[in-house]
């Protein structure tokens, strides 16, 4: 993005916002669904974004690379917000008298994936790791944002990214590992987790 598209959306150019809409929704759409699981969820999601991003847009350097890293970074705020509200949503409701069981949309959910049973394997993994090295995984393995992009997007030191990347592939290994067959050679299965392991490149 040249600095010139920077200064017109900094200064509330509505027809520069949309570009910038046009270019990098679909990567915050992917980003939101990754951290959130759900479409429908991600797609409000990606409105809030662009939301928040035309409230914040006079903190967008005139000067720069990528502004995706940005806009990941809202997209992320907005997801914690969103979680936040959630919990306390559920909180109050758990307060009120109910005379039945709340619904589980759990299997409902599920059942919107294209791949249910891989998928529900890997989520169960994700529910393993800390808030702060999902997000990081999120970034720099799914959108594929490099260590510095994804110190942007979060606003912590690029060797705080590197530190919980690391946790996160360590602990998704270990959950994602299959089971040992009892007499069966430690090399004699297919490293379903090989990637996991390598770093970022």
């Amino acid at each position: 993005m040249d600095t010139h598209l920077r200064r017109r959306i900094r200064a509330g150019d509505h027809d520069a916002f949309a570009a910038l809409f046009d270019a990098y929704a679909r990567s915050v759409y992917n980003h939101a669904y990754r951290l959130t699981g759900d479409w429908t969820t991600a797609e409000e999601i990606v409105s809030l974004t662009f939301l928040e991003a035309w409230r914040l847009r006079t903190a967008l350097d005139e000067d720069g690379g990528s502004p995706r890293p940005w806009l990941l970074g809202i997209a992320t705020n907005v997801v914690r917000n969103q979680r936040r509200a959630a919990r306390r949503h559920v909180a109050a409701l758990s307060r009120l008298p109910r005379e039945e069981p709340v619904r589980d949309f759990a299997d409902e959910v599920a059942g919107r994936l294209d791949d249910a049973a891989q998928l529900a394997l890997v989520r169960a993994a994700l529910t393993g790791l800390r808030r702060p090295e999902r997000e990081v995984l999120a970034l720099c393995v799914w959108s594929g944002l490099d260590y510095a992009a994804a110190a942007e997007a979060l606003g912590v030191p690029v060797g705080t990214v590197r530190s919980r990347l690391s946790r996160a592939r360590a602990k998704l290994a270990k959950h994602l590992e299959p089971p040992r067959i009892p007499g069966q050679m430690r090399g004699d299965r297919t490293d379903a987790v090989g990637p996991l392991r390598e770093g970022n490149r």
